[in-house]
């Protein structure tokens, strides 16, 4: 299997994470639809990516289902775990915030259930864990249904996925107030998640971008931009459910155009911005930084008399300080904890190769005859 990285796609991780630190460092009152938009573009490149990654696996001819399983949970599990649970336990040792209380549901990967059970970002702290919650279990029911499902039903379960999401939104509308449920629960996000999926799955078997998404997603954006800077009006007003629902839909397709331009490599100027190596290794480290950038924003905070800057509000103070404390970590973690421990990924190949399986045979073979040769010595050196 090839698997070469998307450079591209690194820039647009880059991207998301800079709109995530925009909206909690930046963004008057501490937010703004570009965090949001940030992540659902980390959702689109998750399902595209993981998408891509299982079917190439399943077309290769030596595939079993059984061994790639083990290996996808195995690989995520060294990618993802040791920072995530790092900080859990910096968290819990310091008890910062006051947020042991919730530790438990973290470190089972709910954080989303846990914010949404109670209708409140408490503890704050923590709260961009929900999103890690949503892919999580995103990665523990997808790879079953691409690995184990009849190849040709894949790309119908992909679209009704999206079409159940979809159905979610104008659920909640008829039925609920609103609510963090509406947003946090795994239905929510499983419509940009399954857009990637579509993505893979059309390039799996030779299908491009569809010409109306090539050429309406400018549209789209536009269009996008035009309802978020729309006055929201007063609240349970008529416009707000739409708004609502707008906001959310509307990016889907543009996100969606993106990655699927970057994956294939765009060219010209946009090319060479999108490959800038600031630009790349910000999103070789942007887990990092999704991860450990409201950790150090408590500590800056703490930190405020001894720093001359304002990190105690939004603004240039925070972003500047909180922003450069959380490029170190994360470029620090990447080089002497991530990237050391992304090696043992060798060790839990998707599929393993038939030269290594035949040289495994052979040795296996030989062992067997050697072990026969020695036992027949023995019984003669007996006779």
């Amino acid at each position: 299997m090839a698997n070469a990285r998307d450079i591209q796609l690194d820039a647009l991780r880059a991207v998301a994470v800079t709109l995530v630190l925009y909206a909690h460092f930046l963004a008057p009152n501490g937010t703004s639809f570009l965090g949001h938009l940030g992540v659902r573009l980390f959702f689109v490149l998750s399902g595209f990516l993981i998408t891509r990654l299982l079917l190439e696996a399943r077309d290769a001819a030596s595939f079993e289902a059984g061994p790639a399983l083990r290996s996808f949970y195995a690989r995520r599990m060294i990618r993802i775990f040791p920072p995530y649970f790092a900080v859990l336990a910096l968290v819990w040792f310091t008890d910062l915030e006051q947020s042991r209380s919730s530790l438990a549901w973290h470190a089972l990967y709910l954080s989303n259930f846990w914010y949404a059970l109670r209708n409140d970002w408490n503890p704050w702290l923590l709260c961009h864990f929900w999103s890690l919650s949503i892919e999580e279990q995103f990665y523990l029911a997808w790879p079953l249904i691409v690995l184990l499902a009849p190849r040709r039903r894949i790309e119908a379960i992909t679209i009704g996925v999206i079409c159940f999401s979809l159905a979610y939104r104008f659920y909640w509308p008829i039925t609920a107030d609103p609510a963090l449920a509406r947003d946090l629960l795994p239905p929510a996000s499983m419509d940009a998640l399954g857009c990637g999926a579509l993505l893979a799955v059309r390039r799996a078997r030779g299908a491009g971008v569809p010409r109306w998404m090539r050429l309406g997603w400018p549209t789209l954006a536009a269009v996008f931009l035009l309802v978020v800077w729309s006055d929201p009006g007063p609240a349970d007003s008529t416009w707000e459910w739409p708004r609502w629902l707008l906001v959310q839909v509307l990016p889907l397709v543009p996100l969606a155009a993106i990655v699927a331009a970057c994956s294939t490599g765009l060219g010209g100027t946009l090319g060479k911005l999108a490959e800038l190596p600031p630009l790349l290794g910000l999103g070789r480290i942007s887990y990092g930084v999704y991860l450990y950038h409201p950790i150090l924003l408590a500590y800056a905070v703490k930190a405020q008399p001894w720093i001359p800057l304002n990190v105690s509000e939004q603004g240039p103070g925070r972003f500047l300080v909180a922003g450069a404390a959380t490029l170190i970590v994360a470029s620090l973690s990447w080089a002497l904890f991530e990237k050391p421990l992304n090696g043992l990924k060798r060790y839990f190949p998707y599929v393993v190769r038939p030269s290594a399986r035949v040289a495994s045979d052979d040795r296996w073979t030989s062992g067997v005859a050697g072990s026969r040769a020695l036992d027949l010595q023995r019984t003669e050196a007996r006779r």
